[in-house]
């Protein structure tokens, strides 16, 4: 920019001091055209670097992924090709032989219809162990009914016979009467001890109608959603090995370019997350500029701003400041058992870091990862003086097509 701005006011004080001869060429005119471009061109960079700062430290960040297979098998296919081949999300990257995962899924599957069905078989025995206890309980109340009414009989035979011993006692009863009583009382407490082993044996019958029902529910265990365990264990398993076949084909998770693409067909993958077998470029990058700590106490959020890079010579870039990174390396202090040490010689200042948000119309411009150039910012200040910047940013892009190698 200086030497621009130098040209042109040389040719000016040619013109006019020289060609035309408008004034004298004299010791004064010659001291005074020598300070001029001295004090203007000063002030002006100076000015120019507050309000429309410069770096010629941007560069392209991208974001990239490395790529591991999510199972262990032979590669079959790899229809993606390494370069500048956009990748879209969701295309698939490579596939690897399904067969033994196919297998996987057929066998649980099976698994799984054999554990509903001997479920089922488990349930229609606790409806049935279920209706034993039930005709237990039905038999247990028998007995109690049967017990009570023997034990009323009984109780009625018991002063039958002792009023009859009270009348042949007595001699207004006869002994026949009384043996009949008698009689009568002993065949009732006769049924008063079968009514008490009916009683036993249905409580038997009872104990083991629970018995054999806790039996079936141990065997169908607890239940987990709904079902029990045994089959929602295998379900698991199932839908485990179903997501083990669906990552048998590995596709893209953005909009990205291949590099590093080491892997063929017929390789044979790990399956381990330290084993990436290609590596994707995010196709949309960001661009960062450095700028000295001085240069952006007047820049905000939202400030214009241009971008030059070396691999699109002639190609200005408008965007926009996206955010100031007001943090580096210098000001972190990490937690540890040693004081920091301060150095023992001056560190230079670090310079931080300004991303940039590209306008809508040069989205569409590529942006090659690593890829550097220059950047301007134009602050809400001076917007008269930042044509110069605008002018400087221009001529330096088209700068680039000049190749300076001498082989």
């Amino acid at each position: 920019m200086e030497l621009l701005l130098l040209g042109i006011y040389s040719f000016f004080v040619w013109l006019i001091f020289i060609k035309l001869k408008w004034l004298p060429w004299n010791a004064v005119t010659q001291i005074t055209v020598v300070i001029i471009p001295i004090v203007a061109l000063t002030v002006l960079i100076l000015t120019l670097n507050v309000i429309a700062p410069s770096s010629p430290d941007a560069r392209v960040y991208k974001y990239t992924i490395p790529i591991v297979s999510q199972v262990r098998g032979r590669v079959i296919e790899v229809p993606v090709e390494e370069g500048n081949r956009l990748v879209h999300k969701g295309d698939v990257l490579f596939r690897i032989d399904r067969t033994p995962y196919q297998l996987d899924v057929n066998t649980l599957t099976a698994q799984l219809a054999n554990a509903q069905a001997g479920q089922r078989e488990v349930e229609a025995s606790l409806k049935g162990t279920q209706g034993k206890v039930a005709e237990a309980r039905g038999a247990m109340q028998q007995a109690a009914s049967r017990l009570r009414e023997v034990t009323a009989t009984l109780e009625l035979a018991r002063k039958r016979a002792a009023q009859y011993r009270e009348l042949v006692r007595t001699g207004a009863g006869s002994k026949f009467d009384l043996e009949k009583a008698e009689t009568d009382l002993r065949a009732q407490e006769g049924q008063l001890d079968a009514a008490h082993s009916l009683q036993a044996q249905a409580r038997g019958a009872e104990a083991q109608a629970l018995a054999g029902e806790q039996q079936v529910v141990q065997r169908l265990g607890a239940q987990v959603n709904g079902e029990y365990a045994q089959v929602a264990q295998i379900r698991a398993q199932l839908d485990n090995a179903k997501w083990l076949l669906d990552q048998t084909t590995t596709v893209s998770p953005c909009e990205c370019y291949v590099v590093n693409l080491q892997l063929r067909a017929g390789a044979f993958v790990a399956g381990l997350p330290v084993n990436p077998v290609m590596t994707l470029v995010e196709a949309q990058g960001q661009v960062v500029a450095l700028f000295n700590q001085n240069q952006l106490h007047a820049v905000r959020d939202g400030d214009e701003a241009e971008i030059s890079l070396d691999t699109l010579p002639g190609t200005v870039i408008k965007a926009r400041v996206d955010s100031i990174i007001w943090a580096q390396g210098q000001g972190q202090l990490q937690a540890g058992g040693q004081v920091p040490m301060s150095g023992y010689a001056p560190q230079p200042a670090g310079r931080y870091a300004v991303k940039f948000d590209i306008a809508d119309k040069d989205r569409d411009v590529f942006l090659a990862a690593g890829a550097a150039g220059h950047a301007a910012i134009y602050t809400q200040h001076g917007h008269h003086i930042q044509i110069l910047r605008k002018v400087v940013m221009r001529v330096g892009s088209y700068l680039n097509y000049l190749i300076l190698q001498l082989h």
